[in-house]
């Protein structure tokens, strides 16, 4: 997928009602997780990523800051999040509990 086409985020836009279920990839372009949870809203943003499993089941929660994905849109405006973790790396963090 060549995300430098794709529109980024505005800090406005990183909200529950926007981040929502959205997809996250890793750096080589394939699905780690989705958008589960978001904590505050703007600059202070976290989100809470499953990670693994199959249609949430078995996937493992973990909080990251949005400085730690590039947000964006697509060319359909479907909104999805890149990061350099990789599925491993993201499994091995603690598990985030609300």
């Amino acid at each position: 997928m060549d995300h430098s086409k794709h529109t980024p985020l505005t800090r406005q836009e990183l909200n529950e009602a926007v981040l929502a279920n959205a997809p996250v990839y890793g750096a080589d372009d394939r699905k780690i997780g989705t958008i589960s949870h978001v904590h505050g809203s703007g600059a202070t943003t976290d989100v809470v990523v499953d990670v693994g499993g199959f249609l949430g089941i078995g996937s493992k929660p973990v909080l990251l800051s949005v400085d730690q994905l590039n947000l964006m849109r697509d060319e359909n405006g479907n909104v999805h999040g890149v990061t350099a973790w990789t599925k491993e790396q993201l499994k091995e963090m603690p598990a985030h509990h609300h």
